[in-house]
């Protein structure tokens, strides 16, 4: 069943929307841009439809947070049914806010559920094997959805503030050109939800961060200085321009406009929730 997300968007511009989409009573988010295609699995799922209690409830992805294991596994199984992925396939990040891509392969399959993990401080994830389906982690940062329509091939990445100034979203779409031979302009890229510029306030620092790597004619799209001294920083814009600077066509890349924080009832966002809370999920793979 599909519906319009009855979420709070933060503008009412005319972009393409996502989908808030019940398979199995497990909501999840999908892009049009992808779901065109006809040649992937994905989703972003919110805080519904699990099994987790407490501050996890019901739909955490992570196993570090104090979540019940087996309620975890049991939330990968629901939301894999849902999207027609093989949980079995799932392969997971271990992020630690670096640009770090890694090519995923067959003998990769389950890693970080059903496997250990024998890679850490790995951000991005590229593959181009049907039927895996590569998993990253939010509560706030950006997810990055990649795909190579032409060379079949995917990738999905993380981007908080630090991936986001050091250009994550270029380094992934390096990583795919050097393993696959992937072209930008053939790209369809997505920004999903994630913190917004008006709940996004942060220091001096930061702004100094983005002022490196952001050419001055940008600044004024990226943030805003407020009288306390703080600033307001608009992460979706951010990776937007480094995806369009990277070579990806205007016309390949869907923002959203749906904030985590000023949505807490559905979707997990660390700077509403605090550290005890679950984490969110992205989710992108190639069908088998």
């Amino acid at each position: 069943m599909r519906k319009m997300i009855p979420l709070n968007y933060k503008t009412d511009r005319k972009l393409p929307r996502l989908c808030w989409t019940e398979d199995g009573n497990v909501p999840y988010l999908s892009f049009p841009l992808l779901e065109e295609t006809g040649l992937v699995v994905h989703g972003f799922p919110t805080r519904l439809g699990g099994v987790s209690t407490g501050p996890y409830a019901t739909m955490n992805f992570s196993f570090t947070r104090g979540d019940d294991p087996e309620h975890v596994k049991e939330n990968y199984r629901r939301m894999a049914d849902a999207i027609g992925a093989d949980p079995a396939r799932l392969v997971l990040s271990f992020q630690t806010h670096t640009t770090n891509v890694r090519r995923v392969t067959e003998a990769d399959a389950g890693k970080g559920i059903f496997k250990e993990r024998d890679y850490r401080d790995v951000d991005g994830l590229i593959t181009d094997v049907p039927g895996i389906t590569l998993a990253t982690f939010y509560a706030d940062c950006v997810p990055l959805y990649f795909l190579d329509p032409v060379r079949r091939a995917v990738g999905l990445s993380h981007s908080g503030w630090r991936g986001t100034a050091a250009r994550m979203g270029r380094a992934t779409l390096q990583a795919m050109a050097r393993e696959f031979g992937t072209e930008p302009e053939d790209v369809l890229c997505c920004v999903g939800p994630s913190i917004c510029r008006d709940c996004f306030e942060v220091g001096a620092e930061v702004a100094e961060a983005f002022q490196e790597s952001f050419d001055p004619s940008r600044w004024k799209d990226l943030f805003d200085r407020k009288e306390n001294g703080k600033y307001q920083l608009d992460l979706w814009k951010a990776n937007e321009i480094i995806l369009l600077e990277a070579g990806v066509k205007p016309e390949h890349i869907q923002v959203t406009d749906l904030c985590t924080r000023c949505n807490p009832d559905y979707l997990f966002s660390h700077r509403f929730h605090g550290e005890k809370r679950g984490n969110m999920a992205a989710f992108l793979g190639l069908k088998a």
